[in-house]
């Protein structure tokens, strides 16, 4: 797992945050808001798997963007905004990317995963944790940041 390449994954995804500017999302889209939440709740996710493999335990990992909703808006009104949400995205972000850097040999331990990006990726099998986080950097977190260029064009 390159830990500099899901650093600036998050660096691109945040300058583009701070830049603003996002219009209303297309019916059934996320709005810039909960495109944030979204990343942070799936953060916390991916923390406490990262913390479990990291102490040995099984954990399962399941990316919930559509299970979990509710959640998702929830986090938005707590937040009350883009700022506030940008900042605890960017704890979040600091802290995977903290336990990443710790993982070595144990970044193969397979984890029962369970992801879903669209028609690009369907997941449900155990994959090296290290492998899920790649995912993360190279598919989750641009797929989410092209959502945002399309709310600014939009």
């Amino acid at each position: 797992m390159e830990v500099d390449r899901l650093r600036r994954a998050y660096a691109d995804l945040l300058a583009e945050v701070d830049a603003g500017g996002f219009g209303p999302p297309p019916q059934g889209q996320l709005s810039a808001e909960q495109i944030v939440a979204h990343l942070a709740a799936n953060d916390e996710l991916m923390v406490e798997a990262t913390e479990a493999v990291l102490a040995g335990a099984p954990f399962a990992y399941y990316d919930l963007e559509t299970i979990h909703r509710p959640q998702v808006d929830a986090l938005v009104a707590e937040c009350g905004g883009l700022d506030a949400l940008a900042t605890l995205l960017r704890a979040t972000s600091q802290k995977l990317c903290a336990l990443t850097e710790r993982l070595g040999p144990a970044a193969q331990t397979p984890v029962d995963t369970h992801l879903r990006e669209g028609y690009d990726l369907n997941v449900d099998e155990p994959l090296p944790w290290g492998r899920t986080l790649d995912l993360h950097s190279r598919v989750h977190l641009p797929k989410h940041l092209a959502q945002l260029r399309m709310l600014r064009a939009g």
